[in-house]
Order: structure tokens, then C-alpha cells, then sequence
């Protein structure tokens, strides 16, 4: 994709902690080479993360995140040290940004504490070296905001630590040459005038790789599998029965969010996290959450279409919390069973970062395909044509 249609989750995300007056926002804007952010001698000029999605060579398409000082204090202080915190479940590079004069500290010991809890590439950023020239340990580099000096050096280092592996959506377990039906309804939940990010994805994807996709609404299929005889049927999940009835067992059958799952390494869980469906009681807490924010309709698949497929399914009434966006509770406690979009507006770290929060808190959590298909009897179908999960159900 280029600059201007790489969307945000698709994006190496590279985000700047440290302490108050380390010098963030002003490295920030020398390694963008924009004034991103807001820079001062007051400490704590940084009150929330700041954002910017560009293109960062020789690297490509990245978000940067400009995060406030981790040592910052009181009720304000506290509060900013969490949106720091929610800033590390979204980065997939971490940037320490050391002022060379003081050295590490007890917060910047904090900060690579959590950054290696969370696994992370990173880079300590030995700024102000033009005023003192510090002795570098492993993982560092000296830089001046000021001068410039080191910036490239840095941006060198990102650029090796946030290239991505490639990694194939479907056309790997597509043959050559493969004819692919894409079934896209378009409805009054539809986003106006595009496609949502699986499909765009699977879409480009296989014209990459010079393969013929044919896209049709649910009310086509019909007609368009009297014509042809594709290798592969994908589909919006919020159809999959009605798809499922129409395409014949011998043409191969998934969804956008099922190759959305593989895609990002979480199919395995997400078929875990299915069979606790069938074993709701009445009253257990199910969370339902979307990685976006919209407006709610009618008929809308988080709030309407799934309590009803959950209680026809599995014959209790469970009672619901609903969050959207950024909100995703720190604590689980109680809570029975997550349901989770495919996550198309997170980033492959938060996402993550929300699977591992409810593993280590026992909860199962599962995405809307994979639930959706189970919830009408063709998970095992849905899943048949890959090859990774084969014998897990």
C-alpha cells in the first residue's frame, strides 16, 4: 500500500517515553523533521500522546507517538503516567529517551522494566550529547535534537528494528492463477464510499499476486456461482449462514475476520476461546468489544445481532458489557467470555496486548467470525481450508 492508503493498524508504530524535560518532543520533531510537537522548557508540557501517521524513511509508512513524562506527578502527574502505559500497548517500537547530562534514572529503569515485560524492540536515545557525551551501553545511541547530531543514526536503527516480516493473508493456500467470489454486503452498517481494512487486504492481496477476485453482495452469490466456480469463497462474517447454504461443500468456505485472525497470529486462541459459547449459564458476564468508535444502529451487528445469536446458541441470558474504541477494562474479574471484532482499527500490538491482558486473567475471548461461525454450525468448514489449524477442532 502507499503512504496515502496504509491506514493506521497497518503502520509500525513507534513511540518516545522518558522522563519530563528529556527532550521527547523536541527528538520527535528532529526525527520527523516537523514540529509535531509542542516543545518547552516547562516540564510537563506533554500532557497526552501525540500522534502523527507519516512516512519515516528508510522505513516506510509508521505512526509516531510523542508520550508524556513517565515521572510526572500528583492527580494530573497519575493520569499521565496511564496514557503512557495505554501508549505501550500500541507500540511496536519503543524509543528511551535519556537526558545524557543525568544519565538513567529510576524512571527510565521503570520504563525499560515494562518495555521488557512487554517484549519489545527498543532503542535508548542518549539525548542532549552536544552538553554531556555519555558512555553507551548496548541499545543506545547518542543524539542531539538540537544539532542533529545522531538523528540519522537513530532513524537507522528504528528502520531495522520496526521492518515487518511479510506475511500472507490467503494466497498462500490459494493456487496459482486462483478465482476468489469476495461476498461484501452493503448495508446501512457499511462504511460509505470503501471497503473496511480485511477486505481491502485480501482485495489487494490477490491482485498482488495476479490472482482474479470477483465481489459480489449476498443476493449475487447465487447467480455468480451458476457462472463460475471459484477456488475460494470469502465472506463478511454477518452473512456466513446464508453463504454457507449457497456455496457447495466442495468450494472451500472462510470469512474476512477468520484470515484476519491468521493474518495476525491469533487464530489458534480464537478457536479456544469458541468453545466457551456453548457453556453460558444465565447471568454470566459476557464483554463485547469493538476496536472502533460509531454510531450505533439499529440493527447493529455488537449490540443487537450478536446477544441474540449468543442466547439463541447457547439457550441462557447472560447479561453484556459493551466497550468501543480505547476502552478496554485493565481488570477482568468476572468476566466470563470476551467477544471481540476482528480488530481492523487496532494495531497487531494492542491487539495483542488485549488477548494477553485476558489470558493472564483466564478470561477466553474470541473474535466475531470465529464466533459467528461456530454460533451457526460452520466453524469447522470456515477453518478447513487452513492448513495451520487443521485438527484443532
Amino acid at each position: 500500500m502507499s503512504l496515502n492508503e496504509t491506514v493506521s493498524s497497518e503502520r509500525v508504530h513507534i513511540a518516545f517515553f522518558g522522563r519530563r524535560n528529556a527532550g521527547k518532543s523536541s527528538l520527535v520533531n528532529a526525527v520527523t523533521g516537523q514540529k509535531l510537537a509542542v516543545v518547552s522548557d516547562v516540564p510537563g508540557t506533554t500532557t497526552d500522546p501525540v500522534k502523527k501517521a507519516m512516512e519515516l524513511l528508510p522505513l516506510g509508512p509508521v505512526v509516531i507517538i510523542d508520550t508524556p513524562g513517565f515521572d510526572d506527578e500528583g492527580e494530573l502527574g497519575a493520569l499521565r503516567v496511564g496514557k503512557t502505559n495505554e501508549a505501550l500497548a500500541k507500540t511496536d517500537v519503543a524509543v528511551l529517551v535519556v537526558d545524557a547530562s543525568l544519565g538513567i534514572t529510576e524512571p527510565d529503569r521503570e520504563l525499560l522494566r515494562l518495555i521488557a515485560a512487554r517484549k519489545l524492540p527498543f532503542i535508548i536515545a542518549y539525548n542532549k550529547c552536544d552538553v554531556q557525551r555519555p558512555a553507551l551501553p548496548e541499545k543506545a545511541v547518542a543524539v542531539s535534537a538540537k544539532t542533529g547530531e545522531g538523528v540519522n543514526e537513530l532513524k537507522e536503527k528504528l528502520a531495522a528494528l520496526g521492518k515487518k516480516d511479510e506475511r500472507a493473508i490467503v494466497s498462500d493456500i490459494l493456487p496459482d492463477s486462483a478465482v476468489v467470489v469476495l461476498v461484501i454486503p452493503v448495508d446501512e452498517s457499511a462504511p460509505k464510499g470503501r471497503l473496511i481494512l480485511p477486505q481491502q487486504l485480501v482485495l489487494r492481496e490477490l491482485l498482488d499476486r495476479h490472482m482474479t477476485a470477483v465481489c459480489c453482495q449476498p443476493e449475487e452469490l447465487s447467480s455468480v456461482l451458476g457462472r463460475i466456480k471459484p477456488d475460494m469463497v470469502i465472506t463478511d462474517s454477518q452473512v456466513f449462514g446464508r453463504v454457507s447454504a449457497a456455496v457447495p461443500e466442495s468450494i472451500p468456505l472462510t470469512s474476512f475476520s477468520i484470515l484476519m485472525a491468521r493474518y495476525r497470529g491469533e487464530l489458534e486462541s480464537q478457536l479456544e476461546g469458541a468453545a466457551m459459547l456453548n457453556k453460558l449459564h444465565d447471568g454470566d458476564h459476557v464483554m463485547i468489544s469493538e476496536g472502533c468508535t460509531h454510531h450505533r444502529q439499529c440493527k447493529d451487528i455488537g449490540t443487537v445481532k450478536l446477544p441474540g445469536w449468543i442466547e439463541k446458541y447457547s439457550g441462557a441470558k447472560p447479561e453484556y458489557l459493551f466497550t468501543s474504541g480505547g476502552e478496554f477494562p485493565t481488570e477482568l474479574e468476572g468476566i466470563k467470555l470476551i467477544v471481540h471484532c476482528g480488530g481492523c482499527m487496532l494495531n497487531s500490538a494492542e491487539m495483542h496486548s488485549r488477548a494477553e491482558r485476558a489470558k493472564q486473567a483466564g478470561v477466553p475471548m474470541v473474535n466475531y467470525g470465529v464466533a459467528i461461525a461456530a454460533m451457526h454450525g460452520i466453524l469447522k468448514r470456515s477453518v478447513a481450508p487452513i492448513p495451520e489449524v487443521k485438527g484443532l477442532l
